[in-house]
């Protein structure tokens, strides 16, 4: 990936934990490398096919000179998010905040932070069968619209499917979602049951009647396995109500563990399912 670096953007701030860092302020160093294609820019010489740099340190300044944080993680979090946000040719962005006097009673030229920040695809997995069933999907992907870091890129026809399980109950309405967001595994699990809470879902019964249900399916090629969070999903390649809508926008996904795209799991189940 291409990169522009905006190195050692010098800004004044009142960023620290002691009063006389709030009340007399320091000098903060600021590199940005900036994630982006700059093919197009390359090829045409059109400023507008590239970022505009000058603006992307204006945005910086402001942020470290109107703001007010304890800790320079926070500063960098919050200029990697207005970036991210403000330029959407940027897919990435390396921030290094840099504090030249920092008080910690040693002879150091800086003490700094570098975090690493973009934007991923995620894949969900929606349904519902209590009430208004396609209200509820609905409801769901304007919940995530509505997030600042969070935007749905793609959205499955609705499907009607017989329940998984044993526990008698309607059938549910099905479909996926391919999202973007900056937000992580965790804090997008979060999200998710936050979103589900608020559409008054009810854990009583496994694999029983819901009027929501969000599930994480893919998370770039992340092969994560955690208590309260797996990725990939592990009942994907089990699922026929996942993996058809999910075909009907995202095809040829392949699977990390498996490395199978997402329709020749598809046709791998449903061949099983007619023996």
């Amino acid at each position: 990936m291409d990169y522009i670096i905006i190195d050692n953007l010098e800004t004044f701030g009142y960023h620290g934990v002691f009063e006389e860092e709030a009340f007399l302020g320091q000098k903060f160093l600021v590199t940005a490398k900036l994630f982006l294609n700059t093919r197009k820019a390359g090829m045409t010489d059109d400023l507008k096919e590239s970022l505009d740099y000058g603006e992307a340190c204006q945005v910086i300044r402001k942020i470290v000179e109107t703001e007010r944080y304890m800790l320079i993680e926070r500063l960098a979090e919050e200029i990697a998010s207005k970036l991210l946000l403000t330029f959407s040719q940027l897919h990435e962005v390396e921030i290094t905040v840099k504090k030249p006097w920092a008080p910690i009673h040693v002879s150091v030229d800086t003490v700094s932070v570098t975090i690493r920040r973009g934007w991923h695809k995620v894949y969900l997995s929606i349904g519902s069968n209590m009430g208004d069933r396609e209200g509820y999907l609905d409801f769901a992907i304007d919940q995530l619209n509505a997030l600042p870091d969070t935007k749905v890129t793609a959205v499955s026809d609705y499907l009607e499917t017989k329940p998984y399980g044993n526990v008698e109950q309607d059938d549910f309405l099905n479909g996926a979602l391919e999202i973007e967001t900056l937000k992580t595994p965790q804090e997008l699990l979060e999200t998710t049951l936050g979103i589900e809470k608020e559409a008054h879902r009810e854990r009583l019964v496994h694999w029983g009647p819901r009027t929501l249900d969000m599930d994480i399916l893919f998370y770039d090629d992340l092969i994560l396995m955690e208590e309260k969070l797996t990725i990939p999903h592990v009942e994907i390649a089990k699922r026929e109500f996942v993996l058809e809508p999910l075909s009907t926008i995202a095809p040829y996904y392949m699977h990390p563990v498996y490395h199978k795209s997402v329709i020749q799991m598809l046709g791998e189940l449903q061949k099983k399912d007619e023996t």
